[in-house]
């Protein structure tokens, strides 16, 4: 029998986002650039600051489902550059998507926001984010997004 999947918390990234970009409905639902401009991350043995350069792509579907592809870096307080790629959706009930559309606050309990970050780094001390799967959780505000990143044992 496989192993039974457990997760445990291992860091939470802020990324601060600029004004939303819109290419407009490419067919398949609308197309927009959201830059990430800053940040920081904390947590157990991983600390530093998101890199002030990427940017989150996201098509919203007909039916306000988000799919979204985040990239990015960030830069441990020891001076290890770490690349990121994560992909994931959110989701919810219309009126509250549309109302963070605009930028309005919502509850983040009210949203499903999950996704899979993928990290690279030459760093040896941080080879560990490259040898494991990870899954988030994610919170958007107004001027930021919180991830809580956690570790597949």
């Amino acid at each position: 029998m496989p192993p039974v999947i457990e997760t445990r918390y291992v860091f939470t990234i802020t990324a601060r986002i600029g004004e939303v970009t819109s290419a407009g409905d490419i067919g398949t639902g609308v197309r927009r650039i959201i830059p990430i401009i800053g940040g920081e991350v904390r947590g157990e043995g991983v600390n530093g600051k998101v890199l002030p350069f990427g940017a989150d792509f996201q098509i919203i579907r007909p039916n306000e489902l988000i799919e979204l592809e985040a990239k990015y870096a960030f830069e441990t307080d020891d001076g290890a550059v770490v690349y990121v790629e994560n992909r994931g959706i959110r989701f919810g009930p219309v009126e509250l998507l549309q109302k963070l559309k605009r930028g309005e606050p919502v509850d983040p309990k009210l949203i499903y926001f999950r996704t899979a970050p993928k990290f690279e780094t030459g760093a040896k001390k941080y080879r560990w984010l490259m040898e494991h799967i990870f899954v988030a959780s994610a919170a958007r505000h107004t001027d930021r997004v919180v991830i809580d990143v956690h570790q597949v044992l």
